[in-house]
């Protein structure tokens, strides 16, 4: 994150997994401290008592954590919420939970984690921007700057990028192209 943020990435979600509770609180408070000084937003992804401790923003969760989650506690400490949803009974308990954007996925085969479910494809992004209307929808997995073009003209706002710069030989000049290729669309896409 401290090699990426200051070359003009506007959104980042912080994904922690398997270690204690202090160190993810650390890693909370690093990436909040990063993104304030370059003007990028934090998405806590799963965290939600952390994020609300530490004064973040936005938290994002899927489908297990948001059904142990306060969802009055989040909206009181006044965080946005995102929601993961991969098939169509996900899609209504996230809708009933009114959170602030929808993320579908994975849009494409995706080497990240193991998922149980298939690609939902370019066809089913259209299909649930239809259904939410001028919810924001976040694009997620297995997404390239060279397929961003259709996922945009499908039907995202935005485009949830991991794998692509991670594993790409020079990140840094990879993050370039995607905030090139995300140019006016407002929020950098999300890395």
């Amino acid at each position: 994150m401290e090699r990426l943020v200051p070359l003009g990435v506007k959104l980042v979600q912080l994904r922690v997994k398997e270690r204690s509770l202090p160190d993810i609180r650390a890693d909370i408070k690093r990436a909040k401290a990063v993104c304030e000084a370059h003007g990028c937003q934090l998405i806590v992804n799963d965290y939600w008592r952390l994020a609300i401790e530490e004064g973040c923003d936005f938290v994002h969760l899927g489908q297990e954590d948001l059904a142990a989650a306060n969802l009055a506690a989040i909206r009181q400490a006044g965080l946005k919420l995102g929601l993961s949803t991969h098939d169509e009974a996900e899609l209504g308990v996230a809708l009933a939970a009114r959170p602030d954007y929808i993320a579908l996925g994975p849009i494409y085969p995706t080497v990240l984690k193991a998922m149980p479910w298939a690609p939902q494809g370019l066809d089913r992004l259209q299909d649930w921007k239809s259904r939410i209307g001028s919810l924001p929808l976040v694009a997620i997995g297995g997404l390239t700057v060279e397929r961003l073009a259709g996922v945009f003209e499908n039907g995202a706002d935005s485009a949830a990028v991991v794998t692509d710069i991670t594993r790409n030989p020079d990140p840094e000049r990879r993050t370039l192209e995607w905030i090139a290729a995300t140019r006016g669309r407002g929020d950098n896409g999300r890395s």
